[in-house]
């Protein structure tokens, strides 16, 4: 019977700490004889009953002595609630036992301590795991400001980086390719939509006026007056030059449209002086980023034999002279030692001395170092013969070039007046009647990041555009940023009043439709990277969806020898623009607009309209957009466009590359239609 009980209390106790506080076998009173028999006998009574009850007595259940002991003892299997009962009440041990009941309040007493300690241990561990990740996460927010900071000091200019100030071009088109990659141009705000209004209204105008016939001016100039100037800077009244003063160096600055300017201008100044021209250089820009050369753009046999009636052309130095130090001799001409716009006065008192003593005088930029007026008639003919006549593309250029046109008219034969001179032999040899379906309009929008940064003005972006404009000038102008803190600017909004602001691509969208170009016209697109990218572009491409660029009209395979050189991608861009069937600047003082403008008004006999605006008056009526009728707006605007269509004579200091209707560069012989 003790070893019974022995058993029954290591059943119910929970390792060796337990079963140390029970009472010795010794203490325990046991049953006398007359207490066991009466037990005995109920036992046996009731172990042979017949009803059914003891028929379903489980053999795992306890037996009527140890009930009488213990009390009923649950089975583990069972689904008796022990929880509504004590336990000492589930031993079977009487309550009033003081002994029993002290000993069993303190286990379980233990047993709850042990269980706050574990769980107050849990507690610890996921406190202190959360600690921890919080550490990390304020090390990594810290990480995360400082290359924040860092990066912000960087875009203001505050800290140099390789590359951006070594430029020795004020145009920013390669500066891009750096500052696209900062926190600006990884992800933009959404820029406020400028003229909402109106360009709904010019939505639902263009969508009505599917059916209507488009307006007569359009795609025409005032054809007799501007069809009696023909091209005739090719014809020569001197005799050439044989270039005995020296030689006459030329490292050409900027883009392609600047260094097509200084090489007419380097040529003048070569006859002027009695000059042998080295065959021009390209400066390399780290702005611009093209090594491209004046044999990778201009066909250099066609250039020299084509002026050789006019000046000397040798594509190197003499031997003798290459081993001079041209800084050290004072042979060194910059852009800084040579006014702006100077006069052949200028050329003639302060180059000439240096060329005769010297033999040589190298030139360092020439961009815009010629005056327009005044000029002896034969030498700015010169210029114009050089523009105009000597400097043709390469074949790889011009049967690109080709491919775009032909594209831009949907592979329609025919040929426009400009195309032998831009493409050469690769033009279509058909010359059909201009076609309808085959019409296209070339959009030459300057909105790129340069323009916008140096005009000052406000297109809607809020404080991160001006702070990202400022932080570009701080390094692409830092003249521009010297004079903002030293004198008074006009404003934004009285800079577009003036118009000076160039075209938003918002605007342009609203003038095209105002003029009556249709939803279906094909327009391509020209110019370096659009300032805001694909979101800046959506008004234009919602309204005129048949808008493509050179990259759009070339395969990969067609357009991957031009990459990474702007010039020569800038090349196809002339094309594709001087050939089209109307032309649309958004900023006349654009260089690249000039010159194309200029090629068109020179080759083309009075069919080949160019849409100049006038931005001042254009900026008078986009101020009232807010309350003014589409009607009203779409007369106002063809009115202001119509002036700019007038023929007139070159004005006196105006480029003859922007303007040849001058009689050093075209003919007339009906003075009274000027």
């Amino acid at each position: 019977m003790a070893s019974d009980l022995m058993v029954e209390t290591g059943d119910r106790t929970d390792g060796e700490e337990e079963d140390a506080g029970l009472p010795e076998i010794s203490e325990i009173r046991v049953p006398d004889r007359s207490e066991v028999n009466a037990w005995s006998t109920s036992f046996h009574a009731r172990s042979h009953a017949t009803t059914p009850r003891s028929r379903q007595s489980s053999p795992r259940s306890p037996t009527a002595f140890q009930e009488s002991v213990y009390g009923s003892f649950p089975s583990r299997f069972s689904n008796t609630d022990r929880s509504s009962r004590s336990p000492i009440q589930s031993l079977g041990f009487n309550s009033n036992n003081r002994w029993w009941k002290s000993k069993f309040t303190g286990f379980w007493s233990e047993q709850r301590q042990q269980r706050v300690k574990r769980k107050a241990a849990r507690l610890w561990n996921r406190k202190r795991t959360t600690s921890l990740l919080a550490i990390i996460g304020l090390l990594g927010v810290f990480f995360f400001m400082n290359w924040w900071m860092l990066s912000r000091l960087h875009h203001k200019g505050l800290i140099p980086s390789d590359g951006f100030f070594s430029g020795s071009s004020s145009s920013v088109r390669g500066g891009w390719d750096k500052f696209a990659k900062s926190k600006f141009a990884k992800k933009r705000r959404p820029q406020r939509v400028l003229y909402a209004r109106m360009l709904a209204l010019a939505a639902h105008a263009l969508a009505e006026g599917e059916e209507k016939p488009e307006p007569k001016d359009l795609w025409e100039e005032p054809l007799i007056p501007a069809s009696a100037w023909t091209p005739c800077a090719d014809q020569r009244n001197w005799e050439p030059s044989d270039g005995n003063n020296g030689y006459i160096l030329v490292s050409a600055n900027g883009g392609i449209n600047q260094q097509r300017v200084a090489i007419c201008n380097v040529v003048a100044i070569t006859r002027l002086l009695n000059a042998t021209l080295v065959v021009p250089k390209f400066l390399y820009s780290s702005v611009w980023r093209d090594v491209s050369q004046f044999s990778d753009i201009y066909q250099e046999e066609h250039f020299i034999n084509y002026l050789k009636p006019d000046i000397r052309i040798v594509k190197e130095l003499p031997v003798e002279l290459q081993s001079l130090n041209l800084e050290a001799i004072g042979s060194i001409a910059t852009d800084v030692d040579v006014m702006k716009e100077a006069k052949p006065s200028f050329f003639l008192k302060h180059i000439l001395p240096i060329l005769l003593q010297n033999r040589v005088v190298h030139f360092i930029g020439f961009g815009n170092r010629l005056a327009s007026d005044p000029i002896p008639l034969e030498l700015q003919r010169l210029r114009c013969r050089c523009n105009f006549h000597a400097l043709e593309f390469v074949t790889k250029i011009q049967e690109t070039g080709a491919l775009i046109i032909q594209r831009l008219r949907q592979h329609k034969s025919r040929q426009g007046p400009l195309d032998h001179n831009l493409v050469g032999l690769f033009a279509e040899h058909t010359r059909k009647p201009p076609s309808k379906m085959s019409r296209y309009l070339a959009l030459h929008l300057r909105f790129e990041i340069d323009m916008v940064a140096h005009s000052l003005c406000d297109f809607g972006g809020g404080e991160e555009e001006r702070e990202e404009l400022e932080a570009y000038r701080a390094v692409h102008f830092p003249a521009l940023t010297l004079l903002k803190k030293t004198t008074k600017l006009p404003s934004a909004a009285e800079l577009r009043t003036e118009g000076k602001c160039p075209l938003a691509p918002e605007e342009a969208v609203l003038m095209l439709a105002a003029l009556g170009v249709k939803r279906k016209t094909r327009i391509f697109l020209a110019g370096a990277q659009i300032y805001g990218g694909k979101s800046r572009l959506k008004a234009l491409t919602n309204l005129f969806p048949n808008l493509v660029t050179k990259e759009n009209l070339l395969s990969p395979s067609e357009i991957e020898p031009f990459m990474n050189f702007s010039s020569q991608l800038a090349a196809l861009d002339f094309i594709g623009c001087a050939a089209a069937d109307a032309f649309a600047m958004t900023d006349s003082g654009s260089q690249f607009s000039s010159l194309v403008s200029g090629y068109r008004m020179y080759y083309g006999e009075g069919r080949m309209p160019t849409i100049r605006p006038n931005k001042r008056r254009l900026a008078s009526i986009f101020l009232k957009n807010s309350t003014i009728e589409w009607k009203v707006f779409e007369g106002r605007v063809r009115k202001a466009v119509r002036q700019t269509k007038h023929v007139f004579e070159r004005p006196v200091a105006r480029s003859v590359y922007r303007h040849p209707r001058s009689r050093e560069c075209m003919c007339t012989n009906d003075t009274d239609t000027v």
